[in-house]
């Protein structure tokens, strides 16, 4: 009976131990029960908001690039947008969320304690304590998706579909990531103390440098700046500036994490910022132009939004207004600068991204104070220089981290695909040579 007994414990242990190793490599092995820290509503407001990012980049981003450009286009851009969005799903569960909220590896990316998601379930995370690990890692995977998302409006009517694949892939990995563990997951731009409550570092800033990048890199489209090229619908790119507009609220206000009166900070912020600026770009286009455009009051409203991102749960609703108005004016001056530099940045992510969250983290370290997120930090206005040192310092290192490894990828891309479609396939159009299909049959 005893040697009988001690046989049924010696086959329990091996048992136990097969079964815990393969919990461990098994994807999500290693998860422990919800924890009764979770609140429902925190949680709820979360996956909400997510859902509001991912609607940002299809169909917003989708419709907002694809009625800008010319009509032999629209589909190969709402291509990019939406193949972006799967892709990077796939990559953020496989590694990427690993590089960006791993355990800190030197201060410079996360290490591969979480690849595959292993150890990421329902309970609450180290970044979060109400919300399940796993509502964290999707909401920030809408934030990896649509980063470079954004930078395919500097190079849109020219690139090869196969090489943007391979090129969105690796900016995701080697820039996004490393970028977003430096501020968000534990890196040396947030012990520095640096704001940034929603990416304007992390996603604007790296977006907007790496799209000058590519428009210099790959070059200009066939007939710019002598052809006219105008955008083919309208009322397409307004309708998906609106839902830029609307999704935001999940960017911003979701990025307080929970349902509380940081994230209604947030988005009272980010609609007076949006509504601020598309007022602005809009009297100075009157007063320059003569007229007022849809087109300039939507990417306006885009502009406010890019500049409210790093500050909106840090600030007024009355710095708001001058962020957001300031940003309409100097993004409407970032546009037409390509002109006069003479590069092509197709749909003006330059302009818009790189200047408006250029201005924002500026503007964090300007406005910010404690009296709205005592989490935060006062800023320049509240008697603390300090802040704005960091806040220019992570620009700085933002723009030369994202410029040089952009063109170093785009460089690799460019020796061994090649990075633009013939000439013949350019003048025919991205749907046909690419895809095979057209936006119109009419």
């Amino acid at each position: 009976m005893h040697e009988a007994a001690e046989q049924r414990t010696r086959r329990a242990a091996i048992m136990g131990g097969v079964l815990g190793g393969a919990a461990w490599l098994w994807p999500g092995g290693g998860w422990a029960q919800e924890a009764t820290a979770i609140n429902a509503g925190d949680t709820a407001w979360v996956l909400v908001a997510a859902a509001l990012v991912l609607m940002m980049t299809a169909p917003g981003l989708a419709l907002f690039y694809g009625g800008l450009v010319r009509r032999k286009n629209v589909l190969g851009t709402l291509m990019q947008s939406f193949m972006l969005l799967a892709m990077v799903s796939v990559q953020w569960v496989l590694w990427g969320y690993s590089l960006a909220f791993g355990p800190d590896v030197a201060g410079l990316f996360g290490s591969l304690r979480y690849l595959g998601l292993v150890g990421v379930g329902p309970e609450p995370g180290p970044y979060a304590e109400t919300i399940p690990h796993l509502a964290f890692m999707t909401f920030q995977g809408m934030f990896a998706a649509i980063t470079p998302a954004l930078i395919t409006g500097a190079f849109a009517e020219r690139m090869k579909f196969k090489t943007f694949l391979v090129f969105g892939l690796l900016w995701a990995t080697f820039i996004y990531d490393p970028l977003a563990h430096w501020v968000w997951g534990g890196g040396w731009i947030g012990k520095l103390g640096a704001l940034d409550f929603a990416g304007g570092t992390v996603v604007h800033i790296s977006s907007g440098v790496s799209a000058l990048v590519c428009a210099i890199v790959i070059g200009k489209r066939r007939g710019f700046p002598t052809e006219y090229m105008a955008p083919h619908n309208l009322p397409l790119a307004v309708t998906g500036a609106a839902l830029l507009w609307v999704g935001w609220f999940g960017f911003n206000a979701g990025s307080a994490l929970a349902a509380n009166g940081i994230a209604a900070v947030a988005f009272v912020t980010t609609n007076t910022a949006a509504a601020a600026a598309a007022l602005a770009w809009v009297f100075v286009e009157w007063s320059r132009g003569g007229r007022p455009t849809m087109l300039g009051a939507a990417t306006g409203a885009v502009a406010g939004l890019v500049a409210i991102t790093p500050a909106a749960g840090f600030v007024s609703p009355l710095a708001a207004i001058l962020i957001g108005a300031v940003a309409g004016v100097l993004c409407y001056f970032g546009v037409i600068m390509k002109l006069r530099f003479g590069y092509d940045d197709s749909l003006d992510v330059v302009g818009v991204h790189g200047v408006g969250g250029t201005w924002g983290a500026l503007a964090t370290g300007l406005f910010a104070s404690t009296a709205i997120n005592a989490g935060g930090a006062d800023g320049l206005f509240a008697g603390n220089a300090a802040l704005l040192g960091a806040q220019i310092l992570s620009i700085l290192a933002t723009w030369v981290y994202a410029g040089a490894g952009t063109w170093i990828i785009l460089k690799i891309l460019d020796t061994t695909m090649g990075l633009r479609v013939s000439d013949e396939e350019e003048q025919m159009g991205l749907d046909l040579s690419q895809h095979n299909e057209a936006g119109y049959t009419m």
